[in-house]
């Protein structure tokens, strides 16, 4: 590499890492870190504008009720031996309204009214998983920067524990393998230091990736608001409101409305047109002009009577369609309670371990304690020291990674429920470190009527709803849902509330 290029290469990481520590003090709070990732995160910028170009599909769905309107123009030149050149010109105008479309167009309403709706859950799954990366990029990067604080600590009275046996060995009170058994600890917790400078280096640059800015000294986070008492309830919750579910639902509800718009297809159809058509034409050596004015309407009826199978093979295809999203839907429930009851069981899990290494730690600070001050009139080995320096340590280190392991289990639980939401986690309005919430039905009103002639549009619409077919294509068992109960299949491990921090 030239002497330019890695000049060039050392400037911008440096304006990089300038960059990101002008910007760091900013997000000091779980709600700055949350509110910053709202706005900025750029997978959650890409699918609501997925979304909003998703709602143009209802726009262009709504066309088939509208009027449509062609111009044509044409010029023509003719060299003829025998009549000489003439030069012709033409202009048409052509509108079509239609008037019933045996309800294809009704269905197919329908049907982009429902992928909105599944994309607006799609939506808000996609921001559930941005809010749980940042909750567990914040906590990772304060578990790693008090683990690092732990070991800073060790390291420092490893270091005096090896001075002590040092000069205790120099006057002949302690071998030469007290001495030796100090080095190794404090080798051990060099290398153990060192390992949690890395992993908080990670940590944070997995927090920079989804927050958008590097951490600085990051405050206590917050307890989590709308956690649920018991498992039956956080089951309850997810079924009504998870975000998967209901966008599978809303697949389910929009495969069913093309099913009804393949059936459509043996339906005639109704539509009003109109033509007007004017001509000139000039002869170049006959001073004569033609002129030729044509106006036409007409009421087009189209009837299908044979297509050689296709349309029965679209509603064939559409009814298959339609059964693999009713499976879906299954699939979601069922991933759900997976997903809760994983979670549950995680938050109790973390909850005991949170409470005995609490209890842990303060054992081992008093031992450690007692040991130290009983090595001094030769009570205890130095290995005994050691030995309670290292559980000490230990257990501090669990301290921190049960604490971390709840929190992360009770967003991640929240986010199986459909409530790990921005409203519910950080302040709503247009006051300092709060937030605008995203609302994507704002742009679907802006655009949804663009193009419309209202009267007119919903005249056709009211008409075309006579006779549309039904998308319903199973039998009275085939249409009883299929486990809508998820605790009909759940099996409560240990029904307990959560703790509220």
């Amino acid at each position: 590499m030239s002497n330019r290029r890695r000049a060039l290469w050392s400037g911008a990481a440096l304006a990089l890492v300038m960059s990101f520590a002008a910007t760091a003090a900013s997000a000091e709070t779980l709600a700055d870190a949350i509110a910053l990732a709202y706005e900025t995160n750029p997978t959650l910028q890409a699918q609501r504008a997925n979304q909003r170009g998703l709602d143009e599909t209802y726009v262009q769905a709504r066309t088939a009720y509208r009027l449509n309107v062609d111009v044509g123009l044409t010029t023509t030149y003719t060299d003829s031996s025998f009549g000489g050149d003439s030069t012709s010109q033409g202009l048409s105008v052509s509108a079509t309204q239609p008037v019933w479309t045996g309800g294809r167009a009704t269905r197919g309403v329908d049907a982009a009214r429902a992928d909105v709706r599944q994309g607006r859950e799609n939506l808000r799954a996609v921001e559930a998983q941005i809010l749980a990366s940042v909750i567990q990029a914040y906590v990772d990067v304060r578990r790693d920067t008090e683990a690092l604080r732990i070991n800073q600590a060790n390291v420092a009275v490893l270091q005096r524990q090896l001075d002590e046996a040092s000069a205790r060995f120099e006057v002949g009170e302690i071998t030469r393998t007290d001495v030796a058994q100090a080095e190794a600890r404090l080798a051990a917790s060099q290398a153990s230091l060192a390992a949690s400078q890395a992993q908080l280096s990670v940590s944070r640059a997995a927090y920079t990736a989804v927050v958008g800015q590097a951490p600085a000294d990051l405050e206590p986070e917050p307890a989590l608001a709308n956690l649920p008492a018991s498992f039956e309830e956080a089951l309850g919750i997810a079924e009504r409101e998870n975000a998967n579910i209901r966008a599978a639902q809303a697949g389910e509800e929009a495969s069913r409305a093309r099913v009804a718009q393949a059936r459509a297809q043996y339906n005639p159809s109704l539509n009003l047109s109109a033509t007007y058509s004017t001509s000139d034409r000039i002869a170049d050596f006959a001073s004569n002009f033609t002129d030729n004015d044509t106006a036409v309407a007409r009421a087009t009826v189209s009837i299908p009577i044979f297509t050689g199978g296709l349309t029965s093979s679209r509603v064939r295809q559409a009814i298959e369609r339609d059964n693999a999203a009713l499976m879906n839907i299954e699939a979601a429930r069922r991933d759900v309670l997976r997903l809760v009851s994983q979670n549950w069981a995680t938050v109790l899990s973390a909850r005991a371990a949170l409470s005995a290494n609490e209890e842990q730690v303060r054992a081992a600070q008093i031992a450690a304690e007692g040991v130290r001050q009983e090595a001094q009139v030769g009570l205890r080995t130095t290995l005994d020291v050691l030995n309670a320096e290292l559980e000490l340590r230990n257990a501090q280190l669990s301290l921190i990674g049960s604490r971390r392991d709840q929190y992360v289990a009770q967003a991640l639980l929240l986010s199986a429920m459909g409530k790990l939401e921005a409203a519910n986690l950080v302040g709503v309005g247009p006051a300092d470190n709060q937030i605008e919430l995203y609302d994507p039905r704002t742009n679907f009103n802006r655009v949804k009527n663009k193009g419309s002639v209202p009267v007119l549009e919903q005249a056709v619409e009211a008409i075309d709803h006579l006779g549309a077919p039904s998308g319903n294509h199973r039998t009275n068992d085939q249409d009883a849902p299929i486990d809508t109960n998820l605790e009909t299949i759940a099996t409560n491990p240990q029904a307990q509330p959560i703790p509220q921090p």
